[in-house]
């Protein structure tokens, strides 16, 4: 099937969600698909039940059982050409069954597609749900059954993870688990609209990639620098708007049925937005200890809401940072000025909080897209081509006793993390300053990877990448045209308007 024109991107969602449909296997086949809200997964499965004729059901929050079992066989009639009312099932196993055979009935010459969205809303009122699915499968497997195909999807990410886990009814029954991802920071901005590539990336640093908040904005994407200040303040700093972050960051955290202490987690997550990247540094952020904040830390990380990044060179305790764009903001900009935002003074709020807001949310937020384009796009014009892990380190020079951090770490193409003899392909430090990069910030490279060759490390072949917001100057950008171990990414090259400078071209 083509994928519809409507739909940006997801061409490898698009084709793996085909192959299963075209899956010759004679029995059902069930496949699961999560992934945060906002992230478009119902628009990406609508449009996969309109093109290959499948019925599309999708549960609704705090609907009680007898209320979903009437208005899901109501639409079930309505797939049938039956008028609403005309049939009513009374039990999960008499619907599902019924909607297994009318799919198998409507769709005699192709793989009889249905569709159940938010299915964790159904199992707060039907636990039993799952294992009438299993046993349904089941039955399948043997004797004469239709194909069916069967797509079960849901925000709630660790509801949905733990179906196909341990001794859950629906183990080892699925064929396909896809975890729809955000938008990447290219496809973001062209769904927005954006020219320019700043106002792009200041974007990107608030909402990131999820789809779903274009419509939810209410107003135009900011076309120029100069026009984001007011898109902020009229956006996720208006408390009126359904975009506003404190609003939108207490409905992400309900998501998940096992976050019940909202204020607990909104103190945890405060504590990383500031700086406290262990447990040990969070839990005294808060004035508990750390095996208090173990499991709600680790709630988080599952919902992806935070991540724990591995240092590429050594073994040491992981960092904790957050990672969804709307709340950090919300916990860095929003809750410190709510008083003053509720009162109707966003722009004030806002414009107190424009140091932070460059400091600890545009600052790591280039960061991290220098380190996706590495593991993205530098291939194209790296000479040992596709890099392997990509991430950062910190370590000592014992030369000078100097501990330094790298912002991307690029090592060699197979090469596992922390071996303590790497090959390592790139160094790369990235800024979002208003300064153009110059020659002191190359030599700061060349002594970072002198420093790691004392260490043991293969350096010496490192590529010298340099990450900036506001360009080079002109003896830099003439430097790297003669070296073949220099590279220099302005924004234009990080969001494909213009081609990286240096490695001698």
């Amino acid at each position: 099937m083509d994928k519809p024109a409507r739909l940006l991107a997801r061409d490898q969602e698009w084709a793996l969600l085909c192959d299963f449909l075209a899956d010759p296997a004679p029995a059902m086949r069930i496949g699961v698909v999560s992934g945060r809200r906002r992230h478009g997964k119902s628009f990406l499965l609508h449009s996969l039940a309109e093109a290959a004729g499948g019925l599309y059901l999708t549960a609704v929050r705090e609907e009680g059982r007898a209320p979903a079992l009437r208005r899901l066989s109501d639409e079930i009639a309505a797939y049938a050409g039956l008028q609403a009312g005309s049939i009513r099932f009374d039990d999960w196993w008499a619907l599902l069954r019924n909607a297994l055979q009318v799919v198998a009935r409507d769709r005699p010459a192709g793989r009889p597609l249905l569709i159940i969205d938010e299915l964790p809303y159904l199992m707060q009122h039907s636990p039993e749900v799952p294992g009438i699915i299993q046993a349904l499968y089941d039955e399948t497997q043997f004797g004469d059954h239709p194909p069916v195909r069967l797509i079960l999807c849901g925000s709630a990410i660790s509801v949905m993870h733990e179906l196909l886990s341990g001794a859950k009814p629906l183990r080892g029954r699925a064929v396909i688990d896809l975890r729809l991802q955000a938008f990447d920071y290219r496809t973001a901005r062209t769904h927005w609209g954006i020219e320019s590539p700043e106002a792009a990336l200041r974007v990107h640093a608030v909402l990131g990639g999820a789809p779903g908040y274009l419509p939810l904005a209410g107003r135009p994407a900011p076309s120029a620098p100069a026009d984001f200040d007011t898109w902020v303040t009229r956006t996720v700093l208006d408390p009126g708007r359904a975009v506003f972050s404190r609003t939108e960051t207490e409905y992400l955290l309900r998501e998940d049925p096992r976050i019940t202490r909202h204020m607990l987690y909104y103190d945890l997550l405060s504590a990383i937005a500031h700086g406290a990247t262990t447990p040990s540094r969070i839990g005294a952020a808060l004035g508990r200890d750390r095996g208090a904040v173990t499991y709600p830390l680790d709630v988080l990380e599952s919902t992806g809401y935070v991540a724990r990044e591995q240092d590429l060179l050594k073994a040491r305790s992981p960092i904790i940072t957050l990672v969804d764009p709307v709340i950090r903001f919300n916990q860095l900009i929003t809750l410190p000025q709510a008083s003053v935002i509720d009162q109707g003074f966003a722009a004030e709020a806002w414009k107190a909080s424009v140091p932070t807001f460059n400091s600890k949310i545009l600052g790591p937020h280039f960061e991290a897209l220098a380190r996706e384009w590495t593991r993205r796009y530098a291939h194209e014009i790296l000479p040992g081509g596709l890099p392997g892990a990509v991430g950062t380190c910190e370590f000592t020079d014992q030369a000078t006793r100097t501990k330094h951090e790298i912002d991307v770490l690029a090592l060699a193409l197979g090469q596992p993390p922390r071996h303590p003899r790497a090959r390592i392909a790139v160094i790369g430090e990235a800024k979002a300053t208003l300064d153009r990069r110059g020659g002191t910030d190359l030599a700061r490279l060349e002594h970072l990877r002198a420093a790691l060759s004392r260490q043991g490390h293969e350096a010496d072949r490192a590529v010298l990448a340099l990450f900036s917001m506001s360009g080079f100057h002109p003896d830099l950008v003439t430097t790297a045209a003669r070296r073949s171990d220099v590279l220099l990414v302005d924004l234009a090259a990080l969001y494909g308007d213009g081609s990286p400078l240096g490695l001698g071209a």
